[in-house]
């Protein structure tokens, strides 16, 4: 019902807000769920393309080629990923998906030749025999960790940060924890399961080198060795992080989903994906490092266009999390009424981590998890992939560029002045770019 014309809502003590408190008030503890965050911030929307007319020509759709495969890994590893599209699959756990999640997502990564990650809590079967490459990721936690699956991936993934929860572990509440998964991850069924933050033999840049060689060794220098990052001081990171032999960055901003942590974390803690690729691509530049060290970035990307962004700003690929389970079937309105039985709605979705997804995807229980094909599911990633390919190449052939890696800053203009001072673009019709010169270099003093 709504409410009387004429009150007026607070603006800091809003409905919303007074919910929260009280339900604080009752429950005694802080409020967990999964998504990502759902403040508005600068986001690759605040960016435009500046498609060729007289000045530049553009490329004829269909008929001129515009490439998009990229290699990763090329640094270091004797067997680097060669992938067909600049897009990949980022991690998520079996635990937090079912085994059905997991199965579909490579199958899907398969059908259009990139690749899918496994996540916390050790390698499927499934995921594997599906999966024609592989990233494993080798978190904190060490659930689920065995040498004979680090052998047996394409790539191996130290996890160091999370875009969601930089900072924090990860949370995967007892109702999820199956006899597969408790078997998996060697810990009892039934009870709350937490990741710790940092690595058990992590206490700097120099440990990171030396696990980072133990890694190569183990898998005798082939395997591409990748390093994640939570966005929060990215500059830093990313140089600390090819100093310790990185082949890979992967850059999950704030808008990056999760299965399961406190909303403060989502909400509150790391900086938006637009200023923190900025800062990670000239942490490679300065270093004569950008594009010999590949940089993934994650967190919020959705479309082509936000994929052709994302490259036009020195990414190499992007990757995907909540996208990829929305184009699986969750928060599909096919689960409307079940959705209302939970309390939420399509589209509003995103208990996670109590285990009751309608659509089979986020649930260890095996009704649920039966409703997704992994077959159809598959196919549906699959086709949402070729989507945004489609819609980076075109964008790109807009530009005139024959490969989608020549984008590049100038060809992008901002719309609000805080994207253009977070990407370093120019603000649209004008050549001014907040805290900087013509020339691109800062001029504000700290």
């Amino acid at each position: 019902m709504n409410p009387p014309a004429h009150l007026r809502e607070s603006y800091l003590f809003n409905r919303s807000v007074i919910h929260e408190i009280q339900r604080a008030a009752d429950e005694g503890i802080y409020d967990i769920r999964g998504w990502g965050s759902k403040r508005w911030m600068p986001h690759f929307d605040d960016l435009v393309f500046l498609g060729a007319s007289m000045s530049r020509y553009p490329l004829e759709g269909y008929r001129e080629k515009c490439s998009t495969e990229v290699v990763l890994g090329s640094r270091f590893a004797s067997k680097p990923l060669v992938l067909k599209i600049p897009i990949t699959i980022a991690g998520m756990s079996f635990g937090a998906l079912s085994a059905q999640a997991k199965e579909a997502l490579g199958r899907g990564a398969s059908e259009v030749g990139t690749t899918t990650t496994t996540g916390d809590g050790g390698m499927t079967s499934e995921e594997r025999e599906h999966s024609n490459l592989l990233v494993y990721q080798y978190l904190p936690s060490r659930y689920g960790m065995n040498p004979n699956d680090l052998r047996r991936a394409d790539a191996i993934e130290v996890v160091l940060g999370q875009g969601a929860k930089p900072g924090g572990g990860g949370m995967l509440l007892g109702q999820k924890i199956s006899d597969r998964v408790a078997e998996m991850r060697t810990l009892p069924k039934g009870i709350d399961q937490r990741s710790a933050c940092r690595h058990p033999d992590w206490t700097g840049p120099d440990d990171l080198a030396i696990k980072i060689e133990e890694l190569r060794e183990i898998t005798d220098w082939e395997k591409p060795i990748f390093v994640k990052i939570g966005a929060s001081r990215p500059y830093y990171d990313v140089k600390l992080a090819v100093k310790s032999g990185a082949d890979v960055i992967v850059l999950d901003g704030m808008q990056g989903g999760t299965g399961a942590t406190q909303d403060v974390f989502i909400e509150h803690v790391g900086i938006p994906t637009l200023s923190a690729l900025r800062q990670a691509v000239e942490a490679l530049q300065e270093m004569g490092m950008h594009r010999q060290v590949q940089l993934i970035v994650s967190g919020g990307i959705r479309s082509g266009a936000d994929v052709a962004k994302a490259l036009a700003m020195g990414a190499d690929a992007v990757s995907i999390g909540t996208a990829a389970l929305i184009a699986l079937g969750c928060n599909s309105p096919k689960y409307q009424q079940d959705y209302e039985k939970l309390g939420s709605s399509a589209g509003f979705f995103d208990d996670y981590q109590d285990g009751k997804d309608p659509a089979g995807i986020s649930t260890q229980n095996p009704e649920l998890a039966a409703r997704l094909d992994p077959i159809i599911g598959g196919r549906k990633l699959a086709n949402y992939l070729r989507v945004l390919t489609l819609e980076t190449q075109t964008l790109a052939r807009a530009c005139g560029k024959s490969h989608v890696h020549n984008l590049d800053p100038d060809d992008l203009a901002a719309l609000t002045i805080e994207a253009a001072a977070m990407a370093k673009v120019p603000l649209a019709g004008t050549d001014w770019i907040p805290g900087a010169n013509r020339h691109g270099k800062n001029t504000d003093s700290f």
